[in-house]
């Protein structure tokens, strides 16, 4: 079987490096443009295609692939049995959906038809969800509505972040898309349409989304903690400055009194701040800007915070 590969980020490695080892044949690697990275906006090639580069496959790197034709006389004298879509993070045209004979095959990170969209790793986590999976889809001209192919399920444990679930969903990902690809060559996989009633969408997160909502409880600010690492993260302003939480815990404070969602409570050198629904989160670590990040502990010793003071 031949096959064209589309990816980008490191989510897509394992996919590309699995098709290599169980030998079929990838003529052509598709990526994006090397981008600038990092406050010396060193321009960095994508992590895909340094690992095509290393097994040897030519690489390319088109701007936009709608309406170029270069590009498309190039998959054309390809005649790829399929094209496989791992988190290219482009819109796929009707002209490269209709070219394979077994179609344009992606790997969604997500148990379709809940989170399409960009980011369902970190939406998942955020939302408190016990599990999730990965899908392997046929693409049609929607954002993530074609026909289910196979789906694999996983549970997140409650303290897992989205930096710890990346990876392993990757792996399980990359073996899903080798048993779509085998099933498909023997002709035993029936595709089924996604219930688009039970939809529910990821959108490309923002740095907005990091901002904490205090009138939430505190379990639901850690979720949303979990599923936003490494960025947007969470953090909030104390005294008009930014103030990052890097670790945080929900917590109970009994015999605490109840106070305003956003509150400011140090006992014994512990920072707690009041959450909806009576409930505690106690900040961990954290790091007030222009400063290194620190325990709470040190944070206290060189901030005199008094009890009530509020976050925004």
């Amino acid at each position: 079987m031949k096959l064209v590969f589309c990816g980008t980020p490191m989510f897509a490695v394992p996919t590309l490096r699995l098709a290599l080892r169980a030998g079929y044949d990838v003529p052509l690697v598709v990526t994006q443009p090397d981008r600038p990275v990092g406050r010396e906006q060193t321009l960095t090639a994508p992590p895909i295609r340094t690992a095509a580069m290393e097994a040897g496959i030519p690489v390319v790197q088109p701007e936009k692939i709608k309406n170029n034709a270069e590009f498309r006389a190039q998959l054309e004298a390809i005649r790829p049995d399929a094209i496989l879509v791992v988190a290219y993070g482009r819109i796929i045209p009707k002209w490269m959906l209709e070219l394979p004979r077994l179609g344009n095959l992606n790997l969604h990170a997500s148990l379709l038809p809940k989170y399409r969209g960009a980011a369902p790793i970190q939406w998942a986590i955020a939302n408190g969800e016990p599990a999730t999976g990965a899908t392997t889809m046929r693409l049609d001209e929607g954002l993530d509505t074609g026909d289910i192919l196979l789906q694999r399920q996983m549970t997140i444990p409650p303290d897992m972040t989205a930096v710890d679930l990346f990876p392993l969903l990757a792996e399980m990902g990359a073996d899903l898309m080798m048993e779509t690809l085998r099933e498909l060559d023997a002709g035993t996989i029936t595709a089924r349409q996604q219930d688009h009633a039970g939809a529910s969408h990821a959108p490309i997160l923002k740095r907005e989304d990091g901002r904490m909502d205090f009138t939430q409880p505190a379990m639901a600010l850690y979720n949303r903690w979990r599923g936003f690492q490494p960025w947007p993260g969470a953090w909030t302003l104390l005294e008009g400055k930014k103030l990052t939480v890097h670790r945080l815990l929900p917590t109970e404070l009994r015999g605490a009194r109840r106070m305003e969602p956003g509150s400011l409570l140090a006992e014994q050198g512990t920072l707690f701040v009041a959450s909806g629904d009576g409930t505690w989160l106690e900040l961990v670590e954290v790091q007030l800007e222009g400063k290194r990040r620190m325990t709470s502990g040190e944070f206290l010793r060189g901030h005199a915070i008094e009890s009530g003071t509020r976050l925004d």
